[in-house]
């Protein structure tokens, strides 16, 4: 190893050889690697570690070739320009890039640099040291991955109840909902209440090009008519009594996102037509503001009114219906997937026997039945109610629910009366059999008499243990 180098600064009394050799056994010494730069980064002084790090002679560091060889290709550029910054700045700081070790290989290292300054705050020279993180930095890597592939099963699972099930009407839901994903179409997201309406909003968005900017959701039927429109397109100081200061609303909120207007049906008369004046212009204006904000927003909204009963009734206008269907998706109600009934009963009783410490192992056969003849007014969320109320009250690892917990109440004209639906749709079922001589499918079967899927009557039937007529 040369001993040519010197060590400038009063400090150091260079013209004292044997102090500066003792600095350079001390230096030598520490197992870490160890620089000495000039005030402008020029390199002084390298120790032992350095070179056995590296591979390069102390003439190749002091010469300054070696960082062409030394910084990994794609963090030349970065290092260099963090490295320029911080030795201008003339204050301690430090980088991570990659260095190549003498064995060829590239590994990750954090650099620090401290400022050796004299008694007038000059620099004198600056100390370089250097840490091996890559074990440190491929840790942090691999959380990273393992972080994206949970979040991405959480994306996937996190549809919940709602879209549990592999029936062919829930599979053309998601068939649709995967297609328009990949466009920046408008979509109205049509079903009854419970069906989960949102969660196909939600995961329209997460297979969208905007999955990573903001999902924004708002219950228009939650919020009084007269707010409805400071809460989407916000509004200006004074604009109203109360309006203390600007506040910006979802629709700025959501900018390069998605916004979710739920129960859009329910959207007043004079919120529609600014509503309309964004998905045709992609412009908004604050409530007591006449200057235009231009918005990026993908526009999602749902509903559980008929929208064309409604544009027809003058209820709904019908230039914003037409610009909100350009890709409606109906969600079925649960009536109409009773083949996905056992697999969401399994989840929901699992799920709660978890959250309340019980096991639950089997689940009564009858209970399915009736499960799967109940026609769920409130679909999912309603089935969801049952088996959480039916898991806090299991004493056993059976599952079962009492029958008397599925009731409908029809209106009465005289005294109250409690009909279970089942008693009420036994009757129903065995009067269409009568009528179809047992016949359940085809264009003159019982089915399609109810108005109600071939697989669906079959169940029913067999749930109410009803005798076919021969």
């Amino acid at each position: 190893m040369s001993t040519s180098a010197s060590f400038p600064g009063p400090a150091l009394q260079e013209d004292t050889e044997a102090a500066e050799q003792a600095l350079r056994d001390i230096l030598d010494s520490i197992r870490q690697t160890i620089v000495l730069l000039s005030p402008d980064g020029a390199v002084l002084y390298a120790n032992r570690y350095v070179l056995e790090y590296t591979g390069f002679t102390m003439e190749e560091m002091l010469s300054g070739t070696f960082r062409a060889h030394f910084v990994h290709p794609d963090d030349v550029a970065g290092f260099q320009a963090e490295r320029g910054r911080g030795l201008s700045r003339g204050l301690p700081f430090e980088v991570e890039y990659r260095v190549r070790r003498n064995d060829g290989q590239y590994r990750w290292s954090l650099i620090r640099y401290h400022p050796q300054c004299d008694e007038q705050g000059r620099i004198l020279r600056w100390y370089a040291t250097g840490t091996d993180i890559d074990d440190r930095r491929r840790a942090e890597e691999r959380m990273r991955n393992e972080n994206l592939a949970l979040r991405e099963d959480i994306d996937r699972s996190s549809m919940f109840e709602e879209i549990v099930g592999s029936s062919a009407a829930l599979r053309r839901v998601l068939d649709q909902a995967a297609k328009v994903a990949k466009t920046d179409s408008t979509v109205v997201i049509l079903g009854e209440t419970g069906t989960g309406k949102e969660l196909v909003a939600r995961a329209i968005h997460r297979m969208s090009s905007r999955s990573s900017r903001a999902f924004i959701r708002v219950n228009c039927a939650a919020i009084p008519p007269s707010l409805i429109a400071s809460e989407l397109f916000g509004h200006e100081k004074g604009a109203f009594t109360g309006a203390l200061q600007r506040r910006l609303g979802r629709f700025e909120a959501a900018d390069g996102g998605t916004i979710f207007l739920d129960e859009i049906g329910d959207l007043p008369p004079e919120t529609q037509i600014a509503l309309l004046r964004v998905l045709q212009e992609r412009e908004i204006e604050r409530v007591g503001s006449s200057h235009p904000i231009t918005v990026d927003v993908r526009v999602l909204a749902a509903t559980n009114r008929d929208l064309d009963a409604l544009a027809a009734s003058g209820a709904f206008r019908q230039d914003l219906y037409f610009r909100l269907n350009v890709f409606p998706i109906r969600i079925p109600p649960l009536r109409e997937r009773v083949d996905d009934i056992p697999v969401l009963v399994e989840y929901l009783v699992e799920r709660y026997a978890r959250s309340t410490g019980k096991s639950i192992r089997h689940i009564n056969k009858r209970t399915l039945e009736l499960l799967q003849a109940y026609a769920w007014p409130g679909n999912v969320r309603e089935l969801q109610n049952v088996i959480e109320r039916a898991v806090v009250l299991c004493e056993g690892e059976t599952f079962v629910i009492d029958e008397s917990w599925l009731k409908v109440c029809p209106p009465q004209a005289s005294g109250p009366q409690v009909t279970t639906l089942a008693q009420g749709e036994k009757a129903l079922i065995e009067a269409a059999l009568v009528e179809t001589q047992g016949r359940i499918s085809g264009p003159r079967g019982a089915a399609v008499k109810l108005g109600i899927p071939r697989q669906t009557l079959e169940s029913k039937i067999k749930a109410l243990r009803i005798q076919k007529p021969s």
